[in-house]
């Protein structure tokens, strides 16, 4: 095999993964040094320090006053279970799902609390659903970015102002990164490991006053775990929501929270985090312009994320292949990324089709997608090289 020459520049950061994600630039085990270790979280200056993430979370997203935020167990995953399992079933339910997680949601409510009048508005990887299809009477359960398939929602002027339902939005890997319209989205989600950096097993849940509503005047017809009670004899335990956790935190990681949260606000808080993931994303896409053998799996340019950035293979050598054999050559390519310590963790979530998957998100610097985008090139020439192609 003749040998490719490699780039002169290496990313400093090799860390792209999707989740969980790279910690903020100056980032140090030191920065943990003032965690409340081996206290109680349910000690005076336990209960100070998760009050502190929960308005300084509403503080850098612009969550409105009368939105509760609470602090909850099982990360992302777990604040949405919460949801679902507390607020569905008083009226029919719409779920859109075009990347996995989505049609994760749609078994949960189909197969597991067995919902009566529940439609799928589905897409295959890199296209949105029929928006203009919601029903304004029924519940809405959406993801705001595909996480799996780099697609986004534009907006949220779809949903109805007017609407009967709740809009109960998973924004793990857009909040931090994406103007989240609070008006139209009455329960969001999401974890600390993503957009963020912070570290995993912990989730948010944020509720408008239409879903305290909800949680105050319906019962569902199903047992709820005690992990996921919102309620007690009719009315919301308030206590969650200003830092008296379901279960007990790690203090170690709400102080690497609070870091990261600190470390956003000095970079210029949520327009700033905006601004970086924007620039990372036109970073990728000037190189996929000129790419001879890559695209994006999302054609269309407004629903592209800006954090979870995926990337399809379109060489014709590649796609003439069986797609167990496309699925191998993306592995491979990834591989060599790894083995030079360049990318990590870039390959496409598995149900994905073949490709890679660039996390871009706030606390990815922009020298570094740079730096990697002449690696993808030597990885591509290299792998296909390798296999005759």
């Amino acid at each position: 095999m003749t040998d490719i020459q490699q780039p002169a520049m290496r990313p400093a950061d090799p860390r792209f993964s999707s989740g969980p994600c790279k910690k903020h630039p100056g980032w140090t085990f030191n920065t943990l040094s003032n965690a409340l270790l081996g206290r109680s979280h349910r000690s005076a200056p336990g209960k100070a320090r998760l009050a502190q993430a929960i308005e300084e979370t509403r503080t850098l997203l612009g969550v409105p006053d009368e939105y509760r935020i609470g602090i909850v167990p099982a990360s992302d995953t777990g604040a949405m279970e919460m949801a679902l399992w507390s607020l569905l079933g008083a009226r029919p339910v719409d779920v859109l799902a075009w990347e996995s997680f989505g049609k994760g949601w749609a078994t949960d409510i189909t197969a597991q609390l067995k919902v009566n009048d529940v439609r799928l508005l589905e897409a295959p990887y890199g296209e949105l659903p029929d928006l203009g299809a919601v029903r304004p009477d029924a519940d809405l359960i959406f993801t705001w970015n595909g996480t799996t398939s780099g697609v986004r929602v534009p907006d949220a002027d779809w949903i109805s102002e007017t609407r009967e339902g709740l809009s109960i939005c998973d924004a793990t890997s857009a909040a931090f990164a994406q103007e989240l319209d609070w008006p139209k989205l009455d329960v969001v989600t999401f974890s600390w490991q993503k957009v963020l950096g912070g570290e995993a097993a912990h989730g948010m849940l944020i509720l408008s006053p239409r879903a305290v509503q909800r949680l105050e005047t319906y019962t569902p017809p199903w047992p709820l775990p005690k992990i996921f009670r919102l309620t007690k004899k009719g009315k919301l335990i308030e206590g969650i929501f200003k830092g008296a956790t379901i279960n007990t935190p790690s203090m170690m990681a709400v102080e690497d929270y609070l870091e990261a949260l600190k470390w956003s606000a000095r970079q210029g808080g949520l327009s700033a985090m905006i601004a970086r993931a924007d620039a990372n994303l036109e970073i990728v896409s000037e190189w996929v312009e000129s790419s001879s053998w890559a695209d994006f799996l999302c054609a269309d340019p407004a629903l592209r994320s800006n954090t979870s950035v995926c990337l399809k293979i379109t060489d014709d050598a590649i796609t003439a292949l069986s797609g167990d054999d496309q699925a191998a050559f993306a592995k491979a390519l990834a591989k060599h990324l790894e083995t030079e310590g360049v990318a990590l963790d870039i390959g496409a979530y598995r149900d994905a089709p073949p490709g890679l998957r660039i996390w871009c998100g706030g606390t990815v610097e922009a020298n570094d997608v740079m730096a990697l985008m002449p690696w993808l090139d030597w990885a591509f020439a290299r792998t296909k090289a390798e296999l005759s192609l």
